[in-house]
């Protein structure tokens, strides 16, 4: 191998997590470095004879294995850790100085820039020692570090990015708390979010490396925000969703980037109102629902392509809990998207169903409900709550999840539907001799004896905890009343909810069907109107308390005549 060809020499980094196309027995990721866009600029520099600068870097090269075993004989203590960290800011600053000196040079500062990359390599033995992360603040590494990502050698900035995505390994920073909160302050502190998206910015993914820096990017963003949540508006709003919106609709084939966007884009939109208005402001929604529509007639090619569509539903799910979102999913088209899909009976149904859900529910639903109507998505949802189809057991859909979310749109509809698309509604429970009515019978008794069966358990563990002398406490409460809901409480009371709803439309076929099958059943009326006060004790979360009120009366007069 002669010179020209070590100089072009390129070692693979590899991810710090395994992407799809990643091989087991690649390169070691900590491999040092050479400048490939430097390497091509000495190729053609014909002003001046590069030959002394190739031999020093030639010699460099042969002496890296050398250095690097004399290293691994250093124990890692805080004196090592401020002496690298001092070797780092001297190198760092000696390249910047030439490269400022010498722009349009690059023999002169390209040994610089292998000596400032075999540092950055070398710092990864920090993330060994999270306790003493708190050295690389007060010696302005951090700040350096966050600096180095603007480099105009995009090498050294990915190699800043391993460093920060090791430095930042969510299990790492569990093992020093107090380490990890100075490092995510100082990080935060240097607007390390926009620095990151401007990097990535400026990367081509169509080559390897560089893609592998933009997943490790990713992977930084993800173990901060698991790390310290309240940091996703701030993530976004320093350039990061405009960037994953941009990115995941850039036609090109699906990678592993692409999946990790989506990931990260369902993760800035958990619980946060904040990150959803923002989407929806960049026109976040119109995005989603294409990339969605794809999945229409065809089924994920892959399970990495499907978990892909999983986190979009998902994001797009987040969106719906913001009123102004509802809005723009109702212009977009969204509920025609999303009944298409029911109806083509391809995977993305289960999840379909579930956008719809949260599209509907809740006063803010009102108009999706009678627009779902206009577009026929009557005929659409009865089916379906007929019968659970088996393709969705198969697609690994628990019935409950299905008969929840088929339940929870009828619900909804009974709810803000008024006038004509009321009647058509209504109209649906009596056809066939009201087999509709049936089906709601057949499951409320279905879950009433699961809950009835929860609550025998519970009863008995409570009552076992009083003998035993053992306070039952806030945090048990909470816990028998998830079991409650794991056995399909809430699925008990929208089916109540639709009992009482249907038996107060004034079709006298309706609630005579209900009482004659509660009778024959062995059913009781009494228990109906407990389990809906319990519902309505419950209502409104997150809701005006004037909702709140108002709905809690309304459905207090219901139960009146029921």
């Amino acid at each position: 191998m002669d010179v020209g060809e070590l100089l072009n020499y390129q070692p693979d980094r590899g991810a710090k997590r395994l992407r799809d196309d990643d091989d087991d027995d690649g390169d070691d990721p900590r491999s040092k470095k050479v400048d490939r866009d430097l390497a091509r600029r000495l190729e053609r520099d014909d002003g001046e004879d590069p030959s002394s600068d190739r031999k020093r870097i030639l010699e460099k090269l042969m002496d890296d294995d050398e250095d690097a075993d004399d290293q691994e004989g250093e124990p890692v203590d805080e004196s090592s850790v401020k002496k690298m960290i001092l070797t780092f800011e001297k190198r760092s600053y000696k390249n910047q100085e030439l490269r400022i000196k010498f722009p349009d040079t690059p023999g002169r500062f390209m040994e610089t820039e292998l000596d400032l990359n075999d540092i950055i390599q070398e710092m990864h033995v920090i993330a060994t020692m999270p306790d003493l992360y708190h050295l690389l603040v007060e010696l302005n590494a951090v700040h350096s570090l966050l600096g180095l990502l603007s480099h105009e050698n995009t090498d050294i900035a990915i190699a800043v990015v391993d460093l920060l995505q090791e430095l930042t390994d969510i299990d790492t920073l569990h093992e020093s708390e107090e380490g990890a909160e100075v490092l995510i302050d100082s990080l935060l502190e240097g607007q390390v979010v926009a620095l990151l998206v401007q990097n990535m910015e400026r990367l081509d993914e169509q080559v390897k490396e560089e893609a592998d820096g933009v997943y490790n990017t990713l992977a930084i963003i993800e173990n901060m925000a698991e790390f310290r949540p309240g940091l996703c508006t701030e993530a976004a709003q320093q350039g990061l969703m405009q960037w994953l919106l941009k990115r995941i609709k850039a036609k090109i084939p699906f990678d592993a980037n692409k999946l990790y966007c989506s990931e990260i884009l369902a993760i800035l939109l958990q619980n946060n109102d904040s990150t959803r208005e923002l989407l929806g402001e960049l026109d976040g929604i119109d995005v989603l629902l294409q990339q969605l529509s794809v999945f229409k007639r065809h089924n994920p090619a892959t399970a990495e392509e499907q978990e892909m569509m999983e986190n979009l539903f998902d994001a797009l799910c987040s969106c719906l809990m913001l009123a102004a979102n509802r809005d723009r999913f109702l212009r977009g088209e969204g509920l025609q998207l999303m009944n298409l899909m029911l109806r083509e009976k391809k995977m993305s149904r289960t999840s379909a169903l579930k956008v719809l859900d949260h599209g509907m529910i809740g006063p803010e639903g009102s108009d999706d409900c009678h627009k779902f109507v206009d577009i026929l998505g009557l005929r659409t949802i009865f089916p379906l709550f007929m019968k659970t189809p088996k393709k969705m057991r198969k697609a690994g859909t628990v019935d409950k999840e299905h008969e929840e979310h088929v339940c929870s749109i009828i619900a909804s509809c009974l709810q803000n539907l008024k006038a004509q698309q009321r009647t058509r509604l209504l109209s649906k429970f009596t056809e066939n001799d009201c087999e509709k009515v049936d089906r709601l019978m057949e499951l409320h008794f279905k879950y009433l004896e699961a809950v009835q069966l929860a609550d025998k358990r519970i009863e008995g563990e409570k009552h076992d905890m009083v003998k035993r002398g053992e306070i039952l406490d806030d945090v048990m409460e909470d816990e028998f009343y998830l079991r409650r809901l794991d056995a399909g409480l809430f699925v008990l009371q929208l089916l109540c909810y639709i009992m009482v709803e249907i038996s107060n439309s004034g079709i006298s076929q309706l609630q005579q069907r209900v009482h004659q099958i509660l009778n024959l059943r062995g059913g009781s009326v009494k228990v109906v109107r407990h389990i809906m006060r319990e519902y309505a004790e419950n209502i409104g979360d997150g809701k005006s308390e004037e909702f709140k009120e108002s709905e809690q009366k309304r459905i207090m007069d219901l139960l009146e005549n029921f």
